[in-house]
């Protein structure tokens, strides 16, 4: 897939639950940033060793989710927008609130 083909699926987020858009890892972040503004926020290894990782912006408050597999090709498998970063809102363990 052509990456202005990411670009329109990162918009189209229902598309996404049907025919993920794929593409190696270093175009699919490279997209991500240039277009979007999104940067890494969290990451996570699957249990299949595919590293799951969460990209949003702080100024436009978008987001996306990917999933990258063992050999490289990272799919994009949601997107949209009001992202906050969770570990503002957690209370820590032991605390009173």
């Amino acid at each position: 897939m052509a990456l202005g083909g990411l670009g329109l699926a990162i918009c189209a987020a229902p598309a996404l639950a049907q025919t993920p858009a794929c593409a190696p890892r270093d175009q699919v972040v490279d997209q991500l940033a240039r277009r979007y503004g999104e940067v890494p926020q969290s990451i996570g290894l699957g249990s299949d060793n595919a590293v799951m990782e969460v990209f949003a912006s702080a100024e436009t408050g978008t987001w996306t989710i990917t999933v990258t597999t063992p050999a490289g090709l990272t799919c994009l498998l949601a997107s949209g927008q009001a992202f906050e970063a969770a570990a503002a809102l957690l209370t820590p363990p032991g605390s009173d609130a």
